[in-house]
């Protein structure tokens, strides 16, 4: 058992950063989620906008708070990577919504279901996992969510392989087979940096266990 609330104390701002900067990202894919399971309703990058934006702000909240302070209990090096893999997923989310709404009249039939609930399933670990930095975590705990974004990655690789198998059968028109590869690759690079972050908050944990 480890405990980082100790060593940082319970008002550690760089902990309140790094869980709001969680928050946006499965924020975002919660509002990616709506648009993939109604394809009735027009869609808008409204939410996408705001999530990413509050999130670039929480980023560089946290490296002029690291400007500041000279000395951190979680190595700089940590914090900074945690930071930049949150600030990802957000990003990318708007990226394939920008897409996703431009090509929409393209792709009205496709079913997105099994990749939105991939990614609600994937941020949904990363909040709970960033969130365990502040308490008191058995190891194997945090251990076993990382070994689940590692599962959704993996089922995620496969997934793409599927869909891009069957992009490539020739019953495809060329523009639709350029629209979805790029979507489905969009869609399982939120799921890689998913597992950035998990594997950032694996490597700090075990420095401290």
């Amino acid at each position: 058992m480890f405990s980082l609330q100790k060593l940082l104390g319970k008002d550690d701002k760089f902990f309140a950063l790094l869980e709001a900067s969680a928050e946006e990202g499965r924020a975002s894919v919660l509002a990616l989620k709506r648009i993939l399971t109604n394809p009735s309703v027009t869609p808008t990058l409204d939410e996408f906008v705001t999530s990413r934006r509050k999130d670039k702000q929480i980023t560089n909240e946290i490296s002029e708070l690291l400007c500041k302070t000279f000395v951190t209990t979680l190595e700089r090096e940590d914090i900074e990577a945690l930071s930049n893999a949150l600030y990802r997923i957000p990003k990318i989310v708007e990226k394939f919504a920008e897409r996703f709404i431009l090509t929409a009249p393209q792709i009205r039939d496709v079913d997105f279901s099994t990749h939105a609930a991939m990614l609600e399933k994937a941020t949904e670990t990363v909040v709970h996992m960033v969130k365990a930095l502040r308490t008191h975590t058995h190891l194997d705990k945090l251990s076993e969510q990382n070994k689940l974004l590692q599962k959704i990655e993996g089922d995620a690789d496969k997934l793409i392989l599927e869909l891009i198998r069957d992009l490539y059968s020739g019953k495809h028109t060329p523009l639709r087979v350029v629209i979805l590869k790029d979507l489905y690759e969009l869609l399982e690079k939120v799921v890689d940096r998913c597992r950035d972050a998990g594997n950032v908050i694996s490597h700090v944990v075990l420095k401290y266990s």
